[in-house]
């Protein structure tokens, strides 16, 4: 039987970002809390990539929480099921599993403008909650491949995020389309054990080797009994990867060795010229993603693999047509062609008090938010992994954990000052946006080539264009003076909601932005 239930904090999802928030929250006292989750346990992408090869290109000790580092991982690089096994060990000993609704699938969060509230209708029940906090990842929506044909294929078609473990593929035909970080894991995988394997690119990535390794049980021993030695492993390794951010933001040259590395690696496995051709890029590194593997360019090397760089024209009942006119048979096709990063269906789901979807908004006001975590006319509302926090080298769990800090702040700032809502000001997020996009034109992921970093309007507003460090200093505390704010009905009102132009806001986003633009900062 449906209900009505009342919550003082909801969270979507259970992965890294969700379940971290009910974790922190939890910790500073916020225990009026409830996670929903469509799944049926906590890991998020974790849980649901289980393709073959699955791993995490992110250092294992630096893809973790800082509250709950693991002396365990056995490789250099962790594998998904143990990052899947590291994030459910996370949710039993933290005890906050009694919060988290499974089997949940959240259709509708809309305000309620009179109630300052915001009503969430699920597949189960409808809740009434004061804070909402989306914790549904970037990487949590399979982007489809729009081909003419591709419903008529007889054989099996599945993405590599819902991937068919009942599908047999030995001594199958087997077509992989795309060529991005998935497909380069899944492809080295499959192939020995595929009778013939097409791999259908459109744009060569570059490639860099995978410095992984098994990690010794000495080393594991070292790391349990001295946790420090674990600490500093994981800040050097922080440190190493920070230093990527002069290339990809700053200045070119400073991506020089990492290209050399990359033509090297290319030069070293791949002997036959015209493969070799295939597969250089023709674009500057960092403006895809960078993939690591020691594997994909001795598989495209294989006698039963080949790299078909003509784009496709068509899918039939029994195979692939590419524009050159070749008919390419298989049996199955697999579809590794990424997520929905700036334009995710979930965004469609979340309206303000007039009705407006979040993801209408964004269509045409620009994907953007203040500090990546609110945005203007969604009042209590904190979006985790939200526009440009992404990152391109690093782990992304360093800016959840900075999204947290500045949401547990949020939560004690508004029980300290007895308010009810909390809004960024459009104006301030206009400023923060603006000088964003002056720092990300300046960088290598605007250079001309086309990744899920940008948008429909040619921005990159997933990936954030500094140092993360920098962003670590900008969330720490939250900036009250920056918000539009109401008392609680139940409160000693203090604080009434503001004039739109209380002069009272001081972020360096703003003063960065009117300086870039030439505009004087009214503020």
């Amino acid at each position: 039987m449906r209900q009505n239930r009342t919550v003082d904090t909801l969270v979507v999802g259970a992965g890294f970002s969700g379940l971290g928030a009910a974790i922190r929250l939890t910790q500073e006292g916020f225990d009026d809390l409830v996670v929903l989750e469509r799944g049926s346990d906590v890991g998020g992408t974790w849980r649901d990539n289980t393709y073959p090869g699955a791993a995490c290109d992110v250092p294992s000790h630096l893809y973790s929480y800082s509250f709950a580092l693991n002396p365990g991982w056995s490789r250099a690089f962790s594998p998904q099921g143990e990052i899947y096994d590291y994030i459910r060990s996370v949710a039993h000993e933290s005890g906050v599993l009694d919060k988290i609704r499974f089997g949940v699938e959240v259709t509708a969060v809309e305000f309620d403008a009179e109630r300052e509230r915001w009503t969430v209708e699920t597949d189960a029940d409808t809740y009434d909650a004061r804070v909402v906090v989306l914790g549904v990842g970037a990487l949590c929506e399979p982007k489809l491949p729009e081909i003419d044909g591709i419903d008529e294929f007889s054989g099996q078609v599945f993405h590599t995020a819902r991937w068919d473990h009942r599908t047999v593929l030995a001594g199958k035909r087997v077509a992989v389309i795309g060529t991005g970080a998935s497909a380069i894991q899944v492809v080295p995988s499959i192939a020995g054990q595929v009778e013939h394997l097409d791999v259908y690119q459109r744009t060569a990535p570059w490639i860099l080797p995978r410095i992984d390794r098994t990690y010794s049980e000495t080393e594991r021993a070292a790391y349990r009994k001295i946790p420090c030695l674990q600490r500093a492993v994981r800040a050097l390794q922080y440190a190493s990867r920070e230093f990527q951010v002069v290339g990809l933001t700053r200045s070119r040259a400073a991506l020089t060795p990492i290209r050399l590395i990359g033509r090297a690696h290319l030069a070293m496995q791949v002997r036959d010229r015209r493969l070799r051709e295939a597969v250089t890029p023709t674009f500057e590194i960092g403006c895809k993603r960078i993939l690591l593997s020691n594997t994909w360019y001795p598989t495209l090397s294989r006698d039963n693999v080949d790299l078909v760089t003509s784009p496709i024209e068509r899918v039939t009942a029994d195979g692939i047509v590419t524009a050159d006119g070749v008919d390419h048979p298989a049996d199955v096709l697999v579809v590794a062609t990424g997520f929905h990063v700036t334009d995710s269906p979930f965004f469609e789901r979340v309206r303000d008090a007039a009705g407006r979807t979040l993801a209408d908004k964004w269509a045409t006001d620009g994907m953007e938010a203040y500090k990546g975590t609110t945005v203007s006319g969604y009042p209590n509302l904190f979006v985790l992994v939200g526009p440009a926090t992404g990152l391109g080298h690093s782990s992304m769990i360093y800016m959840i954990e900075s999204q947290l800090n500045y949401l547990a702040s949020a939560m004690e700032t508004m029980r300290e000052r007895g308010l009810q809502t909390v809004d960024v000001r459009e104006a301030v997020q206009g400023a923060y946006n603006a000088a964003l996009r002056a720092d990300t034109n300046e960088t290598v992921w605007t250079s001309g080539c086309a990744s899920w970093y940008l948008d429909a309007k040619g921005n990159a507003p997933a990936v954030w264009p500094d140092f993360t460090f920098a962003y670590r200093g900008q969330t720490r505390e939250f900036d009250l003076s920056a918000y539009r704010r109401t008392a609680a009905a139940d409160a000693v009102a203090t604080v009434s909601t503001d004039d739109p132009d209380t002069p009272e806001v001081d972020v360096v986003p703003a003063a960065a932005a009117a300086e870039k633009s030439g505009q004087v900062n009214q503020q």
